[in-house]
């Protein structure tokens, strides 16, 4: 069984499918995935800085994570570039992950799913995890992101009607770390029972 698992920034995505993968699921996490094919050297690194140059690289040559967000968070035809690059490249190592998992129940982290890349995975379902704005930006800055950050990257996200529209089951996670653990508690029996969400 293959699961998408989506949210914004400070939804608690993350939280969500580390107790996905105490349960017993396998977890491939896009947002690793994605610095993963961007590291020092890589074939990513090297068209990252091709088409973004000296604004998106630090002293050392190498990619400048930070500045290479305030480009694109700042300018939606420059996020569209970088995702021309490494959203292929993401793809292709996830599939290759793929490959290799035995479990039952795969969990895929995938921060900006929309109903048109479901098929890229071949997802069975989506589940998403949902936080009010307020509390995600909250959250978000308790990380130490600056707020003006948090809402250039969330402005560039989808929606959340685009979210729910894609979703087949929705975590609302508004409340404490108890109430969250019972809600992946359901959706984990359902997972577990072979039905799907």
């Amino acid at each position: 069984m293959r699961i998408g698992l989506t949210g914004g920034l400070g939804s608690g995505k993350s939280t969500v499918g580390q107790a996905l993968a105490a349960r017993g699921a396998a977890v491939i996490d896009a947002d690793q995935v994605a610095r993963q094919v961007v590291e020092p050297g890589s074939a990513g690194e090297r068209a990252v800085l091709a088409r973004f140059g000296p604004k998106a690289a630090g002293p050392d040559g190498h990619i400048d994570r930070r500045a290479l967000a305030a480009v694109v968070f700042a300018d939606p035809q420059e996020l569209r570039a970088l995702e021309a690059i490494t959203h292929p490249l993401v793809h292709e190592e996830i599939v290759k992950q793929l490959s290799s998992l035995g479990a039952r129940v795969v969990v895929i982290e995938l921060p900006l799913l929309s109903g048109r890349r479901r098929p890229q995975y071949d997802l069975d379902a989506v589940v998403l995890v949902d936080t009010p704005e307020d509390l995600a930006i909250e959250r978000a800055l308790k990380r130490g992101m600056a707020e003006e950050d948090v809402r250039a990257r969330m402005a560039a996200q989808p929606t959340v009607a685009e979210r729910r529209a894609a979703a087949d089951w929705v975590i609302v996670n508004d409340g404490d770390e108890a109430q969250l653990e019972r809600a992946v508690d359901d959706l984990w029996a359902r997972l577990e029972g072979g039905h799907l969400p």
